[in-house]
């Protein structure tokens, strides 16, 4: 009898349930190639819990997350919960809790560009016809974001605001593995990310990742100045294949990589722990004013399971048998709203149709 596979499946707000429709989609067509049984059972998560249940993240679910492999998640929030603490709104109360209830450290936000969509990219037809492929890799529990003291202090012009960017080497020496790890996969690069020309805790970052490139020796490590890293993802984003960068610094980078991409609407997202149990989500948002009306765009969503395919399950050819069907529909012209770009060859199709035609194209 072969093994099961607990996914819990989290729709959330907003476009989420509609996109997570068509991941579930491809997850029930694929099921056949995959060595373990797959099982998935479906919780009530953010602003649609906190309407039900008065908590964006009931006990139900966040058992139900317990006991599952992996986590698919939607898209929580909308401005209909903005009249509650921060600390209870869907984002906050139920995503940032279950990554610090996992204690998922490690961000892993994937970039690259269709090249039939190569025209959404802010950047230049001479810069992407060399192509990118790049994983940005986030520390997402430490850094300034967490660390203590913060605040404000004083009155009138003597007032002050502190942050305290906080770093230790373990910290730093689990993320390192992760990336390592990453890159053995992939074309054996990565950059570092840091400020130690100016910073103590970049200083320290960049000296327990040379350390650890040592048990990686087909690795090669670089180490890049995040101010000059902004400039050559703009210039060359060729040149790089897994960026490792500090929680801040992540933040601006992985965020610079969805942009040059050309639509956040197509790129997924992960979040690992030490044992590498992953949450894994779209990058973009709950985008409410489009929720409904079977317009928004599910490639995130379905790339988000492609990754929890790969990662979670170890079935990297299954992963990229859902990413050759993408390819193959956005080769035929086929759009959502948001990729359309009044091309003659292009034709506008909804939601349901999108996840279908990529689901149909998966052999």
């Amino acid at each position: 009898m072969a093994d099961i596979f607990k996914i819990a499946i989290l729709p959330g707000d907003g476009i989420g349930p509609e996109v997570m429709k068509q991941a579930i989609k491809i997850l029930e067509k694929i099921e056949k190639y995959i060595t373990k049984k797959i099982v998935i059972d479906t919780y009530t998560v953010g602003g649609a819990a906190i309407n039900l249940y008065g908590n964006p993240l009931p006990k139900k679910t966040l058992y139900g997350c317990e006991k599952s492999d992996a986590i698919l998640f939607g898209s929580v929030g909308g401005s209909e919960w903005d009249y509650l603490p921060l600390n209870k709104r869907p984002e906050k109360g139920s995503l940032l809790k279950l990554r610090k209830h996992f204690n998922l450290f490690a961000n892993i936000r994937p970039s690259f560009f269709y090249k039939d969509l190569s025209i959404l990219s802010p950047l230049k037809e001479k810069i992407l016809n060399k192509g990118f492929d790049i994983i940005c890799i986030r520390e997402l529990t430490g850094g300034i974001y967490f660390g203590l003291p913060n605040g404000r202090k004083g009155k009138g012009i003597d007032e002050y605001a502190f942050d305290t960017e906080i770093y230790s080497r373990f910290e730093i020496e689990r993320i390192a593995h992760i990336a390592f790890n990453i890159a053995l996969k992939r074309k054996k690069k990565i950059c570092s990310i840091d400020k130690a020309n100016v910073l103590n805790t970049s200083i320290l970052w960049r000296e327990v990742l040379t350390d650890i490139s040592k048990q990686y020796i087909s690795v090669k490590l670089e180490h890049m100045y995040i101010d000059n890293a902004v400039m050559q993802l703009m210039k060359n984003p060729s040149q790089f294949d897994v960026i490792l960068c500090s929680n801040l610094f992540g933040d601006i980078i992985s965020d610079q990589c969805a942009m040059i991409s050309g639509s956040v609407g197509n790129l997924p997202s992960a979040s690992f722990n030490q044992n590498y149990f992953g949450l894994y989500e779209p990058s973009g948002g709950s985008a409410p004013n489009i929720a409904g009306k079977n317009i928004a765009n599910p490639i995130a969503q379905i790339l988000s399971l492609a990754m929890l395919i790969e990662y979670s399950l170890k079935e990297r050819n299954i992963s990229q048998k859902i990413k050759n069907a993408i390819q193959k529909i956005l080769n035929l012209g086929y759009r959502t709203k948001d990729l359309f770009t009044n091309s003659k060859n292009e034709k506008i199709i909804t939601t349901d149709d999108m996840g279908t035609l990529i689901m149909e194209s998966i052999i």
